[in-house]
């Protein structure tokens, strides 16, 4: 017998005094868990994600709709980027200040030539202001995932107020469990059993989100 089916049996042996109608496990107990922490301002929520943004070292910007292209320009010049990738859905107008050279995203990328990518940007689903966590979920304006794990260098864009929740709980609701989710809270760091932080093992290095207000 195989470890598997030993297992099996073992389940098997535990429900076999359970009734067939018996009320299914998700519907067994109240989960009457809170929905959102406190009750704050849109304002409230949108600065709560820009301190927690920051204290993970992500840089924030803000700026409204109008400013995002030259805003994306000059944190790319900044930089000193050559090259940028970009999603197939990005919005063309939010590069249109600059001419960096453009690198579309495609399934033929090699991962040698996205590390000679020198940025990215792109959009996000959800932006959750207690945890300071960027969702992203592979839509047109964001990519695959690789294209936010292999350049140093990630410019994010998150639309407020409507793209800003207050809680895990309420980020959940906005988001497809079934797409591929990536969760960013902060540039990618790692620390060893000293606490010495290293940056940029798994993942950009610096990540600068901009908040774009409709105004």
């Amino acid at each position: 017998m195989s470890s598997r089916d030993l297992i099996l049996a073992r389940v098997r042996r535990a429900l076999a005094d359970v009734p067939q109608d018996d009320t299914p496990y998700d519907q067994a107990f109240a989960r009457p868990y809170l929905r959102e922490h406190g009750h704050r301002s849109v304002a409230e929520t949108v600065d709560l994600l820009a301190e927690n943004l920051a204290d993970y070292r992500a840089l924030v910007h803000r700026c409204a709709a109008g400013e995002l292209a030259a805003t994306i320009a000059r944190l790319l010049a900044e930089r000193g980027s050559a090259a940028v990738c970009v999603p197939t859905g990005l919005d063309p107008a939010w590069l249109a200040a600059t001419d960096v050279t453009q690198v579309p995203d495609s399934a033929a990328n090699t991962p040698d030539e996205l590390d000679r990518v020198d940025s990215v940007v792109t959009a996000c689903a959800v932006a959750i202001a207690e945890t300071g966590t960027i969702v992203l979920d592979g839509s047109r304006d964001q990519g695959r995932r690789r294209i936010t794990l292999v350049p140093d260098h990630h410019i994010c864009v998150v639309r407020v107020p409507d793209q800003v929740v207050s809680s895990v709980p309420r980020g959940l609701e906005r988001v497809d469990p079934a797409r591929p989710l990536t969760w960013i809270s902060g540039p990618s760091a790692t620390s060893d059993i000293e606490l010495d932080r290293v940056e940029g093992v798994h993942g950009p290095r610096t990540l600068e989100v901009v908040l774009v207000s409709a105004e």
